[in-house]
């Protein structure tokens, strides 16, 4: 895998003229923060050796390098899913790419069911914490030294000090920002009442079908990491109506302009 995400690496580079520390990922109908992105140079995943390519709506596929406010940044527009059929190692490919190319911040963000009765669609959700419930993790498998130990730390699975940028920024612009443990559940269905019920019981506050193997990957890697979600809809349970794709990425859209304003302002304090 080293040499793999090397040959990624030196071909993303060879497109590229910046030298960006800030990886985002986009999630479900979040995109409109890559509109934001100056200077812009987009690459296909299906141009990049080693990639894997995205089929779910509301994923584009490309990696966007440019600078935002200044910064310089990429962004994943669209992202790969354990459900799809890929394994672990697949799903954070990226992540690995990133640090290899210099990266040591990476925010992601996600469009997820609510639990936390507190919560209600359109709410934006730092989150302090993980539920791992997909029954594995990227991490599993012999360990190669060389990208991070065998055993990494989980402490802080969340950067502190990235939470407390998008706190500022969110009482900045007068935005409400709720936090949370997000649990991340294997998919591609949309959970049962009873699942729900065990999850709540777990201390999760919301739940979804990404994030967590990104977020491990990442603190394995040594990057400092800020997560986001969208709570798009209530979970099972909980809503009365069914769920349905289409109706996430709208909810995911609608909330997208408060999520750039505060995804901007913590880029702005980095």
């Amino acid at each position: 895998m080293f040499n793999k995400v090397n040959e990624s690496k030196e071909y993303i580079i060879s497109k590229i003229n910046n030298k960006p520390k800030v990886a985002i990922i986009l999630g479900s109908g979040l995109g409109d923060l890559a509109n934001e992105i100056e200077n812009k140079v987009s690459i296909s995943y299906e141009d990049i050796p080693n990639f894997p390519t995205v089929s779910v709506v509301g994923h584009s596929g490309e990696l966007l390098f440019g600078t935002i406010d200044g910064v310089e940044v990429v962004c994943m527009a669209g992202r790969f899913h354990f459900y799809e059929g890929y394994d672990m190692k697949e799903v954070t490919y990226p992540v690995y790419v990133f640090k290899q190319m210099g990266i040591e911040t990476l925010i992601v963000s996600n469009a997820c069911g609510g639990i936390n009765s507190d919560f209600e669609p359109g709410t934006l959700m730092v989150i302090d914490d993980f539920i791992n419930l997909m029954g594995t993790n990227p991490l599993f498998g012999k360990n190669d030294e060389r990208f991070g130990p065998r055993f990494p730390d989980m402490t802080e699975p969340y950067s502190k000090r990235l939470m407390q940028y998008a706190y500022d920024a969110a009482e900045e612009y007068g935005l409400e920002l709720k936090t949370g443990v997000y649990a991340g559940f294997q998919g591609p269905y949309y959970e049962t009442r009873a699942e729900i019920q065990m999850i709540k019981g777990f201390g999760a506050d919301a739940v979804g079908m990404s994030t967590v193997p990104e977020t491990i990957a990442a603190n394995y890697l040594g990057l400092e990491v800020l997560g986001i979600s969208c709570i798009t809809n209530m979970a099972t349970g909980i809503q009365k109506k069914k769920h349905s794709h289409e109706a996430v990425v709208a909810q995911a859209k609608e909330a997208g302009v408060r999520f750039v304003k505060i995804i901007r302002r913590v880029l702005q304090k980095l």
